[in-house]
């Protein structure tokens, strides 16, 4: 349970994520991750980082219980935070980071996925971001790097899902295939790209990040002050509240 890396293949270093039972990581779990991203990068045998989450699914945002069992906001600034490493973590990876997607990608798991540089996803994989039903906001910034503009306003207020296939018809996501063949299809195409020379493949990261037209640090801190206002209203805990219980009739 946590976060693992393994070196299956030269030039390779896969990072699993698993926290049982839905992987929505506590604190320390975004700051572990960001660590073996970085660590990841660091290391010149490594050409290909595989991002990839075993269980359920790959990711289902912050661990939302936590939240709740703190009655300060020690919790959410250090969810915010980590947050921000775990996503920052990717996109600055020295070296191309390939997400492997499973079931659901929720909430933080948006902002992984959004700032990888390529997504392979299985067939029952979805996306979205269902932060309005959790009380809380944020990763638009990486959602719109995943979908047209108006669709990723309309996901973002409905907290609706769109498919794997649907993503790969909008361009994100690179290849989709059954569960049972995600990680090869991730291997395959972190295999390609290992076999480029390592130096001239982290120029490449370097470069292309720095012709993106957003500053995705600076757009979610952004996004993030207006997390911490929802908290300060108090409209955040009375949305968080309402998290797995059956509405009202």
């Amino acid at each position: 349970m946590g976060v693992s890396t393994a070196r299956p293949e030269k030039g390779i270093c896969v990072v699993t994520v698993d926290f049982p039972p839905v992987n929505a990581l506590p604190v320390q779990g975004w700051y572990d991750l960001a660590d073996a991203l970085r660590t990841a990068g660091r290391d010149p045998e490594v050409r290909c980082a595989v991002l990839a989450a075993a269980g359920r699914g790959f990711n289902a945002g912050v661990d939302i219980k936590e939240m709740q069992r703190d009655r300060g906001h020690s919790a959410l600034v250090g969810a915010n935070r980590g947050c921000y490493e775990a996503f920052a973590a990717v996109y600055e990876c020295e070296v191309p980071v390939v997400a492997a997607v499973n079931g659901f990608c929720l909430g933080g798991g948006i902002g992984l996925v959004g700032n990888a540089d390529a997504i392979v996803a299985s067939d029952d994989a979805v996306f979205g971001l269902p932060e309005l039903d959790r009380g809380a906001l944020g990763a638009a910034t990486h959602l719109a790097r995943l979908v047209p503009q108006h669709l990723m306003r309309a996901l973002y207020y409905t907290s609706r899902t769109a498919t794997a296939q649907e993503l790969h018809a909008h361009g994100s996501v690179w290849k989709v295939v059954p569960r049972t063949e995600l990680a090869d299809a991730a291997m395959e195409l972190a295999r390609e790209i290992a076999r480029k020379d390592g130096l001239l493949i982290r120029l490449a990261k370097a470069a292309i990040n720095g012709i993106d037209p957003v500053d995705v640090r600076r757009s979610y801190r952004f996004e993030q002050g207006f997390t911490f206002e929802a908290n300060l209203s108090g409209v955040a805990d009375r949305v968080r509240d309402t998290f797995g219980k059956e509405p009202q009739s």
